[in-house]
């Protein structure tokens, strides 16, 4: 939940003020900055003059320019071992002994998604969110040294966790390890992304999963869903390779269904708390405050206790602009009425799912944690502890928090 910039006045407008149908007070999306932009002056350039004065000529002197070079060489190896003598001991040892890496072949198992198109990059990226390997470079500088270069095709791949760089990428080029048929599918994955993925992981051609999604009376949804979004069920699959794409798509629809029946929704309950679930997912970050977010909705869903109505939700302004990937906005996206699923003009929840949750989003929106909050903030961006407010004055200082942070890590922008 970020907070939101300050109107003309420089002063943030009361919760549920409803002669404003966009609460700058307010925001619920953790990545959005309301910093002003600082601007710098500028600095005079100079130019060095050229000296009209005739060159003398230059006369022999290789003795001196001898001993010279000899000076200079001695000089430049004591500069650089009193600058090694100066650094922190871990220091040096890295530059000795190279990127953190761990040892050997890894433990658990942890099956890693091949993306079409990825790069060697965005495999390092990857390895290293699943904590399959310890540092971007423990693998990347491995994979660039290989020739030639490897060629990953997409799909799912058996590692294991903590393993060396080396070990990794032995591991991904050796073909008994390419799963076949077996797909990965996130929480927080939308039905586009879902489809390429099965897409990717087994036989089924994109096209025909597409036209399968495109009919959705067949999965027996609630009667509001006009698409498949919420109820394709994000986890691990493993698909015979004769499946076709209906019986893929019923495989993780049949799957939501089981989440649900587990968390004891009744079917007539189903589609509000996948758009609940749904909103969860993308705007959570911890998982321990899945539960103090859905609170926060609840909360303003309560007109005694915000007259408005509006969740504010940048994630559901940006999944109505198709950008699916993120949920940082702009101005005019929050105030644009057009887009169904901006919260920030039209009250209540969204008009669908924006993702496709799990089953610690779905607990989340049937036991929401017992609070007041009507705020929250990840205040660190690093570690994604939010701050969760009740009054506007806890959730200026809440922001504060967040802003000196960001002061401190200009790296986030």
């Amino acid at each position: 939940m970020t907070p939101p910039p300050a109107d003309s006045t420089g002063a943030p407008a009361e919760p549920g003020d409803p002669t404003s149908p966009i609460d700058p007070a307010d925001p619920l999306s953790s990545r959005r900055a309301i910093r002003e932009s600082r601007g710098e002056g500028t600095r005079s350039s100079r130019r060095a003059l050229l000296d009209s004065a005739p060159v003398p000529q230059k006369r022999g002197r290789r003795g001196t320019w001898g001993c010279l070079i000899v000076f200079l060489i001695l000089a430049g190896l004591a500069g650089a071992a009193a600058l090694l003598l100066q650094e922190p001991i871990g220091t040096v040892i890295g530059m000795v002994q190279g990127p953190a890496d761990y040892d050997g072949a890894g433990g658990d198992e942890v099956i890693v998604m091949i993306h079409d198109g990825e790069t060697g990059q965005d495999v390092a990226n990857s390895l290293l969110a699943q904590d399959v390997v310890k540092s971007y470079d423990a693998f990347y500088e491995v994979l660039r040294a290989e020739s030639p270069a490897p060629v990953f095709q997409p799909g799912a791949y058996r590692l294991a966790g903590k393993m060396s760089g080396r070990a990794a990428l032995d591991a991904l080029l050796d073909p008994e390890n390419k799963l076949e048929q077996t797909v990965v599918i996130p929480e927080g994955t939308t039905t586009a992304s879902v489809l390429q993925l099965i897409s990717e992981g087994t036989s089924i051609p994109l096209v025909d999963l597409e036209a399968a999604a495109a009919d959705v009376e067949p999965y027996g949804l609630p009667g509001e869903a006009t698409t498949l979004e919420g109820f394709l069920f994000p986890a691990t699959y493993t698909f015979p390779p004769e499946t076709t794409a209906p019986e893929a798509i019923r495989t993780l629809v049949d799957r939501q269904f089981e989440a649900l029946d587990a968390a004891e929704v009744a079917p007539e309950n189903r589609w509000k708390t996948i758009v609940v679930a749904a909103l969860i997912q993308r705007e959570a970050g911890l998982t321990e405050d899945f539960y103090k977010v859905s609170r926060v909705f609840l909360n303003r869903l309560d007109p005694a206790k915000w007259q408005s109505g509006l969740l504010q939700s940048d994630a559901t302004v940006a999944y109505g602009t198709g950008a699916t990937d993120r949920v940082k906005t702009t101005d005019a996206e929050r105030a644009d009425a057009a887009n169904a699923y901006n919260t920030y003009v039209h009250p209540g929840l969204p008009v669908g799912p924006i993702s496709n949750p799990g089953d610690i989003a779905i607990d989340a929106a049937v036991n929401p944690a017992d609070g007041t909050w009507l705020y929250f903030v990840s205040w660190n961006l690093d570690t994604g502890e939010t701050i969760f407010s009740t009054t506007i004055a806890e959730h200026d200082a809440a922001v504060n928090k967040w802003l000196a942070w960001m002061d401190e890590h200009p790296e986030y922008g």
